[in-house]
Protein backbone atom coordinates (compact mmCIF):
# COMPACT_ATOMS: atom_id res chain seq x y z
CA UNK A 1 0.00 0.00 0.00
CA UNK A 2 0.97 3.95 -1.03
CA UNK A 3 0.26 4.71 2.72
CA UNK A 4 2.38 2.03 4.28
CA UNK A 5 5.65 2.82 2.24
CA UNK A 6 5.53 6.50 3.23
CA UNK A 7 5.24 5.75 7.08
CA UNK A 8 7.93 2.96 6.76
CA UNK A 9 10.14 5.86 4.48
CA UNK A 10 8.47 8.55 7.62
CA UNK A 11 10.42 6.31 10.49
CA UNK A 12 13.65 5.70 8.44
CA UNK A 13 14.37 9.43 7.65
CA UNK A 14 13.20 10.46 11.55
CA UNK A 15 15.63 7.80 12.82
CA UNK A 16 18.33 8.12 11.07
CA UNK A 17 18.14 11.82 11.23
CA UNK A 18 17.61 11.88 15.14
CA UNK A 19 20.75 9.66 15.41
CA UNK A 20 22.93 11.14 12.74
CA UNK A 21 22.27 14.83 12.18
CA UNK A 22 24.26 17.17 14.18
CA UNK A 23 23.13 20.21 16.16
CA UNK A 24 21.37 22.81 14.47
CA UNK A 25 20.16 26.18 15.20
CA UNK A 26 16.30 26.68 16.23
CA UNK A 27 16.92 30.47 16.35
CA UNK A 28 15.59 32.42 13.10
CA UNK A 29 14.28 28.86 12.06
CA UNK A 30 10.91 30.34 10.85
CA UNK A 31 10.11 26.95 8.71
CA UNK A 32 9.96 25.40 11.88
CA UNK A 33 6.18 24.02 12.88
CA UNK A 34 6.75 24.77 16.16
CA UNK A 35 8.96 28.42 15.87
CA UNK A 36 7.38 31.05 17.56
CA UNK A 37 8.53 34.53 17.33
CA UNK A 38 9.80 37.16 19.93
CA UNK A 39 8.47 40.13 21.44
CA UNK A 40 8.55 42.80 18.69
CA UNK A 41 9.55 40.60 15.76
CA UNK A 42 7.53 41.10 12.50
CA UNK A 43 7.56 37.78 10.12
CA UNK A 44 6.83 38.44 6.10
CA UNK A 45 6.14 35.39 5.02
CA UNK A 46 5.61 35.76 0.14
CA UNK A 47 4.57 33.07 -1.68
CA UNK A 48 3.97 31.52 -5.08
CA UNK A 49 2.16 28.44 -6.03
CA UNK A 50 0.88 26.53 -9.22
CA UNK A 51 -2.10 23.90 -8.94
CA UNK A 52 -4.33 22.50 -11.55
CA UNK A 53 -3.34 25.95 -14.16
CA UNK A 54 -3.88 28.08 -11.44
CA UNK A 55 -1.38 30.60 -10.01
CA UNK A 56 -1.46 31.91 -6.76
CA UNK A 57 0.58 34.85 -5.41
CA UNK A 58 0.28 35.60 -1.63
CA UNK A 59 1.63 37.31 1.50
CA UNK A 60 1.19 36.98 5.30
CA UNK A 61 2.28 39.27 7.86
CA UNK A 62 2.25 38.29 11.71
CA UNK A 63 3.85 40.20 14.85
CA UNK A 64 4.94 38.88 18.16
CA UNK A 65 2.96 40.78 20.87
CA UNK A 66 4.73 38.41 23.94
CA UNK A 67 7.18 35.27 23.85
CA UNK A 68 3.66 33.03 24.16
CA UNK A 69 1.42 35.25 21.13
CA UNK A 70 1.53 35.83 18.04
CA UNK A 71 -1.05 37.42 15.52
CA UNK A 72 -1.48 38.54 11.91
CA UNK A 73 -2.96 38.52 8.89
CA UNK A 74 -3.15 36.78 5.17
CA UNK A 75 -3.98 36.96 1.37
CA UNK A 76 -3.80 35.87 -2.06
CA UNK A 77 -4.79 36.42 -5.68
CA UNK A 78 -4.96 33.87 -8.08
CA UNK A 79 -5.32 33.75 -11.70
CA UNK A 80 -6.84 31.18 -13.44
CA UNK A 81 -5.10 30.10 -16.90
CA UNK A 82 -7.70 27.84 -17.86
CA UNK A 83 -10.87 29.11 -16.92
CA UNK A 84 -12.33 32.61 -14.92
CA UNK A 85 -11.35 31.87 -11.56
CA UNK A 86 -9.39 34.63 -10.75
CA UNK A 87 -9.52 37.10 -7.88
CA UNK A 88 -8.37 37.28 -4.41
CA UNK A 89 -8.96 34.88 -1.31
CA UNK A 90 -10.73 35.66 1.99
CA UNK A 91 -8.95 37.95 4.28
CA UNK A 92 -7.82 35.56 7.09
CA UNK A 93 -6.55 37.27 10.46
CA UNK A 94 -5.55 34.60 13.19
CA UNK A 95 -3.19 34.28 16.43
CA UNK A 96 -1.24 31.41 17.81
CA UNK A 97 -0.88 31.52 22.00
CA UNK A 98 1.69 29.26 23.39
CA UNK A 99 -0.17 27.29 25.93
CA UNK A 100 2.99 25.13 27.30
CA UNK A 101 6.90 25.92 26.47
CA UNK A 102 9.85 23.07 26.80
CA UNK A 103 10.89 24.70 30.00
CA UNK A 104 7.34 23.61 31.54
CA UNK A 105 7.23 20.16 31.68
CA UNK A 106 9.15 16.97 32.40
CA UNK A 107 8.82 15.80 28.48
CA UNK A 108 9.74 18.97 26.82
CA UNK A 109 6.46 18.78 24.75
CA UNK A 110 5.67 22.06 22.75
CA UNK A 111 1.67 22.90 22.77
CA UNK A 112 -0.19 26.06 21.18
CA UNK A 113 -3.89 27.09 20.30
CA UNK A 114 -4.55 28.13 16.96
CA UNK A 115 -7.22 30.85 16.36
CA UNK A 116 -8.55 32.73 13.65
CA UNK A 117 -11.38 34.06 11.28
CA UNK A 118 -11.86 34.70 7.17
CA UNK A 119 -14.30 36.60 5.44
CA UNK A 120 -14.77 38.45 2.19
CA UNK A 121 -12.57 37.31 -0.63
CA UNK A 122 -14.10 36.31 -4.31
CA UNK A 123 -16.56 33.23 -4.69
CA UNK A 124 -14.26 32.02 -7.46
CA UNK A 125 -11.50 31.21 -5.21
CA UNK A 126 -13.18 30.41 -1.47
CA UNK A 127 -13.27 26.78 -1.00
CA UNK A 128 -15.95 26.20 -0.95
CA UNK A 129 -17.40 29.09 -2.88
CA UNK A 130 -20.22 30.18 -0.77
CA UNK A 131 -17.90 30.01 2.24
CA UNK A 132 -18.30 33.75 3.07
CA UNK A 133 -17.67 33.62 6.78
CA UNK A 134 -15.24 30.63 8.04
CA UNK A 135 -14.25 30.35 11.69
CA UNK A 136 -11.44 27.95 12.72
CA UNK A 137 -9.50 27.07 15.98
CA UNK A 138 -7.04 24.33 16.49
CA UNK A 139 -4.47 22.56 18.87
CA UNK A 140 -0.64 22.03 17.73
CA UNK A 141 1.63 20.36 19.60
CA UNK A 142 5.26 18.43 19.36
CA UNK A 143 8.62 18.59 20.17
CA UNK A 144 11.59 20.01 19.05
CA UNK A 145 15.14 18.73 19.24
CA UNK A 146 18.81 20.16 17.82
CA UNK A 147 18.14 18.06 14.71
CA UNK A 148 14.17 17.22 14.42
CA UNK A 149 11.21 18.55 15.31
CA UNK A 150 8.01 16.92 15.02
CA UNK A 151 4.52 17.91 15.38
CA UNK A 152 0.92 17.31 14.94
CA UNK A 153 -1.94 20.05 14.43
CA UNK A 154 -5.99 19.54 14.96
CA UNK A 155 -7.75 21.57 13.38
CA UNK A 156 -11.49 22.36 12.81
CA UNK A 157 -13.14 25.38 11.13
CA UNK A 158 -17.23 26.26 10.57
CA UNK A 159 -19.05 27.69 8.20
CA UNK A 160 -22.15 29.57 8.83
CA UNK A 161 -24.50 29.78 5.95
CA UNK A 162 -28.22 28.81 6.19
CA UNK A 163 -28.60 26.74 3.39
CA UNK A 164 -25.21 25.31 2.84
CA UNK A 165 -23.48 25.26 6.52
CA UNK A 166 -21.07 22.58 6.96
CA UNK A 167 -17.47 22.13 9.33
CA UNK A 168 -14.39 20.39 8.79
CA UNK A 169 -11.55 18.67 10.75
CA UNK A 170 -7.85 19.32 9.43
CA UNK A 171 -4.98 16.18 10.89
CA UNK A 172 -1.60 17.49 10.03
CA UNK A 173 1.34 15.49 10.66
CA UNK A 174 4.49 17.53 10.05
CA UNK A 175 8.23 15.94 10.94
CA UNK A 176 11.35 19.28 9.83
CA UNK A 177 14.95 18.55 9.81
CA UNK A 178 17.40 20.61 10.37
CA UNK A 179 20.36 19.24 8.11
CA UNK A 180 23.98 19.98 7.96
CA UNK A 181 25.21 24.05 7.52
CA UNK A 182 21.94 25.87 6.46
CA UNK A 183 19.88 23.66 4.94
CA UNK A 184 16.72 22.35 6.35
CA UNK A 185 14.07 19.53 5.05
CA UNK A 186 10.76 19.01 5.74
CA UNK A 187 7.97 16.27 5.07
CA UNK A 188 4.04 16.31 6.13
CA UNK A 189 0.52 15.63 5.22
CA UNK A 190 -3.18 17.14 5.72
CA UNK A 191 -5.95 14.66 6.16
CA UNK A 192 -9.32 16.32 6.08
CA UNK A 193 -12.44 15.08 6.72
CA UNK A 194 -15.68 17.48 5.76
CA UNK A 195 -19.52 17.10 6.84
CA UNK A 196 -20.04 17.22 2.84
CA UNK A 197 -17.62 14.26 1.38
CA UNK A 198 -17.14 16.46 -1.79
CA UNK A 199 -14.85 18.80 0.04
CA UNK A 200 -12.53 15.94 1.68
CA UNK A 201 -8.87 16.10 0.85
CA UNK A 202 -5.66 14.35 1.52
CA UNK A 203 -2.10 15.74 1.06
CA UNK A 204 1.25 15.20 1.37
CA UNK A 205 4.20 17.56 1.65
CA UNK A 206 7.49 17.97 1.04
CA UNK A 207 10.01 21.39 1.28
CA UNK A 208 13.38 22.43 1.08
CA UNK A 209 14.80 25.14 2.72
CA UNK A 210 18.22 27.28 2.18
CA UNK A 211 18.84 29.89 5.80
CA UNK A 212 20.58 32.82 5.41
CA UNK A 213 20.39 34.89 8.81
CA UNK A 214 16.37 35.83 9.33
CA UNK A 215 15.67 34.65 5.39
CA UNK A 216 15.13 31.45 4.14
CA UNK A 217 14.30 30.74 1.02
CA UNK A 218 11.85 27.50 0.91
CA UNK A 219 10.53 25.14 -1.90
CA UNK A 220 7.73 22.91 -2.16
CA UNK A 221 5.82 20.59 -4.11
CA UNK A 222 2.53 19.00 -2.58
CA UNK A 223 0.16 15.67 -3.96
CA UNK A 224 -3.28 15.75 -3.49
CA UNK A 225 -5.09 12.29 -3.80
CA UNK A 226 -8.93 13.15 -3.90
CA UNK A 227 -7.98 15.24 -7.23
CA UNK A 228 -4.94 13.17 -8.02
CA UNK A 229 -3.83 16.79 -8.65
CA UNK A 230 0.57 18.26 -7.76
CA UNK A 231 0.79 21.72 -6.72
CA UNK A 232 4.69 23.33 -7.10
CA UNK A 233 5.26 26.74 -5.56
CA UNK A 234 8.09 29.07 -3.44
CA UNK A 235 8.44 30.99 -0.63
CA UNK A 236 10.46 33.62 1.28
CA UNK A 237 10.36 33.92 4.75
CA UNK A 238 11.83 37.01 6.31
CA UNK A 239 12.24 37.95 10.29
CA UNK A 240 12.26 42.07 11.00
Amino acid sequence: MFYKKIIVAFLCLTAGVCSASHAGALEFDTSDPLYMQGTGEILSTSNITYYDSVLRIGQALSYGFSERFTAGVNLHYQNDFAGDEDGFSSFDLGGVYRLMTPAENNHHIISDVLFGFKFGGSSHVRTPWFADSTYYAGLRFGRQWAGVTLAGTIKSSWIFDDDRGMSYIDFIPEAYFRLRGAWRAGIGADFRKATNPDYDQEWINAKLVRQYGRTQYIGHIDYEFEGDEFQIGVKLNILF
